[in-house]
């Protein structure tokens, strides 16, 4: 299993990973927390009017629950350029083979996105920012609000959830109605 490719879902990928995995299991990144800190101009948003999403961001004691997926062997090649391809579209994510703890104990060697604090998309917004650019973006995917709707869903369904997504889906919706 050591050679295994796992993929570390912790946005959209939870909902919708783009492949069916051959294994799913709730895990954790330690050191790493969930943010809004990527502009995004393509899926949620345009160059003229940028969207927000998640990212991975270094944060000491930190902690972002997710899924990691394991690919089957016969798909990895190709998973993981479906992957990159959604991932990297504009070079604002870096990706990184992180350590998750998962629920059983194990610890497992998955890919990730995480953010790169010295690209152009980086930012660092207060939560009121960030429910007033969320409420209105829309990009190829739909409107931002969308995004961040599904993902605090799915995490509350899974039993994973995040307080200050709740707290700014719940602004969001206050905003767009």
């Amino acid at each position: 299993m050591s050679d295994a490719l796992w993929i570390f879902g912790y946005g959209s990928l939870i909902w919708d990973p783009g492949f069916a995995p051959a294994e799913v299991r709730r895990a954790v990144a330690i050191g790493w927390q969930r943010s809004f800190c990527m502009r995004s101009i393509h899926f949620r948003g345009t160059a003229e009017a940028p969207g927000l999403v998640l990212a991975l961001d270094a944060a000491p004691g930190a902690r972002c629950a997710g899924l990691a997926f394991r690919v089957a062997p016969a798909e990895a090649e190709r998973v993981l350029a479906e992957t990159r391809a959604r991932e990297l579209i504009s070079y604002a994510y870096l990706e990184r083979r992180l350590e998750l703890s998962c629920e059983s104990g194990e610890t497992i060697s998955a890919i990730s996105y995480v953010i790169d604090r010295a690209g152009p998309q980086y930012c660092q917004l207060d939560a009121e920012e960030q429910a007033r650019i969320i409420a209105s973006a829309a990009g190829t995917r739909g409107p931002n609000r969308d995004y961040l709707f599904n993902t605090a869903n799915h995490l509350r369904e899974l039993g994973l959830p995040d307080a200050a997504l709740e707290a700014l889906a719940a602004r969001v919706a206050a905003l767009a109605r």
